[in-house]
């Protein structure tokens, strides 16, 4: 069975890392990766360069990341990807048996629906969440239209899935695959962490991840601006992963750059890999920003999160989630309680076991 996987980032690579590690060893399984969007970017961390290093068959190489952060380019790189994808559907059509894809980033949404007068059979993973400080909300719920197969993560995203198509068939509510990884992968030690990246996690620290809230554009900026003004009070360590290409990311990366070069204790990455990631989630005090990252791995972690403004805004959340708004005072006070809280000690609603083999399974019997 030819097995097609849509990855545009280093986020949705590192989610779906675990189904094609199972994936590449089960003869009944040929795995080819269509890489496009960041993963071609150098100033977004070149990350196709981990992907083959991993090992893994490549059949398409896309560049499709625009040079500039507005509205307009993101919507004419939305329209690239789409005219690139239109022939790799009308060469591939009878070749690939399932394509996944995964979340809801607008070029995944470009690339997918370039496939649809192909009529390619799509699986979708993390179906029916909602991120309402995002425009990615929108085209998460289109691709699970495009799809026929849906691999969610709680029940509750189950039900909004069948809404959202119409009928209860062929959706699989399995857990979130990105928390396999943490049986997969041996994470690294203090000390080969500061060997790999030189940051020492001896030092308390704080793990940040800031995107740009794409349905309010015109307020990035002071929003950024806020957060940069409470982590310049910290005392702790700050590790800031850089945000993807989203409307006013870059802008917000020059931000970030500009305060690291002013601070000794400000460590800007660009790209840490999923082991290298789950490495730092493992070795931090807690987590700030607005990623998913923060609402579905943190708590198998211990961790407790600060969640800052909406993007993230309408998703299911674990007990170690405290809701801030973006400004100064607001963020320091949830750093304050954060620190007199400790480890987080409840559950994780995302986790269940085995998911990457729940996934296999029914391919197997639907596809197979």
């Amino acid at each position: 069975m030819k097995i097609a996987v849509l990855t545009s980032s280093r986020a949705d690579y590192g989610i779906y890392l675990p189904l094609l590690l199972k994936l590449q060893i089960d003869p009944a399984f040929d795995l080819r990766l269509i890489v496009f969007g960041t993963h071609l970017s150098h100033s977004h961390g070149h990350t196709i360069d981990l992907i083959e290093k991993d090992g893994f068959a490549i059949d398409y190489r896309i560049e499709t990341v625009p040079d500039a952060d507005s509205e307009e380019a993101i919507s004419a790189s939305m329209a690239l990807t789409g005219m690139k994808f239109a022939p790799v559907w009308a060469a591939e059509k009878e070749n690939y048996d399932l394509v996944f894809c995964l979340g809801d980033r607008y070029e995944m949404f470009a690339a997918v629906a370039a496939s649809v007068p192909f009529n390619i059979k799509l699986a979708h993973i993390h179906g029916g969440e909602t991120t309402l400080g995002a425009i990615d909300n929108k085209f998460r719920h289109c691709l699970s239209l495009f799809s026929e197969l849906h691999f969610v993560s709680t029940a509750t995203f189950a039900n909004r899935v069948a809404e959202i198509i119409g009928y209860a068939e062929h959706i699989y509510n399995v857990g979130a695959l990105s928390l396999d990884n943490l049986n997969d992968i041996e994470l690294y030690t203090k000390d080969e962490f500061k060997k790999q990246f030189n940051i020492d996690m001896e030092q308390p620290t704080v793990l940040v991840t800031f995107h740009p809230e794409t349905v309010s554009v015109d307020r990035n900026l002071n929003h950024v601006r806020a957060l940069i003004a409470a982590l310049n009070e910290l005392d702790e360590q700050v590790v800031i992963t850089m945000p993807n290409a989203d409307t006013m990311g870059n802008t917000m990366r020059k931000e970030y750059e500009a305060f690291a070069a002013t601070k000794s204790n400000v460590i800007c990455i660009e790209n840490f890999g999923t082991k290298g990631y789950f490495s730092c989630m493992q070795h931090a005090n807690y987590l700030l920003g607005n990623t998913s990252s923060g609402i579905i791995e943190a708590a198998s972690f211990n961790k407790y999160v600060i969640n800052v403004g909406d993007r993230q805004k309408g998703r299911a959340v674990s007990g170690n989630i405290l809701e801030v708004i973006p400004e100064k005072k607001a963020i320091l006070e949830a750093c304050k309680k954060v620190k007199e809280l400790g480890n987080y000690k409840g559950k994780n609603i995302y986790f269940s076991s085995n998911v990457a083999d729940q996934i296999i399974k029914v391919i197997k019997e639907k596809v197979g």
